[in-house]
This record gives structure tokens, sequence and C-alpha cells, in this order.
């Protein structure tokens, strides 16, 4: 009876847990995320710029002290536009970061239909950026 009821435990977990990557998937897909999204590695970075229209990705080091000024700005725009946010880590992320061409930090490439768009580089305005988004969207 003791396997019976562990069983009975694994199998629920399990229902859960699949319940809840069901949920998370259906919320990605259905709308924008309100929060920054951490990408770690191409396959992941792929993945949002294809189920978004737009998507601005802000390539970032902890490091960086403009990096961390933007941070609240990009949180900002994440929450109030249409556009989706991504943030990688290019100490992480090194190949992902190379793959794109970053050579300074914070550098923010936007995409728009699967392609990338515009690329600023340096610490933005709030302001600039939401002109940017709304000339994509």
């Amino acid at each position: 009876m003791a396997e019976n009821l562990e069983e009975i435990r694994q199998r629920k977990l399990e229902e859960l847990r699949d319940r809840a990557e069901s949920a998370q998937t259906t919320e990605a897909t259905t709308q924008t995320p309100m929060t920054p999204i951490q990408i770690n590695g191409q396959a992941a970075l792929a993945e949002t710029v294809d189920e978004h229209d737009v998507v601005l990705v802000d390539f970032y080091a902890d490091w960086c002290g403009p990096c961390q000024m933007l941070e609240p700005v990009v949180e900002t725009i994440a929450a109030d536009t249409d556009a989706t946010v991504a943030k990688v880590d290019i100490d992480a992320n090194q190949q992902l970061a190379a793959e794109y061409g970053v050579q300074s930090v914070p550098t923010l490439v936007l995409f728009a239909d699967e392609q990338p768009v515009e690329r600023l580089i340096g610490m933005q305005d709030e302001s600039r950026l939401r002109t940017v988004i709304e000339n994509h969207t």
C-alpha cells in the first residue's frame, strides 16, 4: 500500500508540473510578458523572437554601470508597451553576444517580424526606446 501511495503522489506531482508548464506556454503565446524574459542561449532567443511580433533584446552585463541604470527603463518598457523585452547576460552567453556583434554594453537589438531592425548602443532614455518600438508595431 505504501508503494501505491508513493505512485499516486508521483503521478499527481507530474500532473501538476504538466499543468503549470502548459499554463506558462499558453501565457507566453497569448500575451506580451509584463516583465523582461531572461534569455539563455540561441534557442531561447529564437523561440522568443518567433513567438512575439516585436522583441527588444537587452544585451547587458552585471558589472556594467550603464546597464544597471538602463534596467528600470527596460522594465518600464516591458510593462507599458506591446514589445516583449528579453535580457541576455553577455558573460553567461558570450557566443550569443558574438553572433549579434555585441562589442559594448548595453546594446539593444529590436526584432520585428523575426528580423533585427534596430540596434542601439549605450544608455537610452525611455522616450527613445518607445519611439523605436512604435515605429515597428
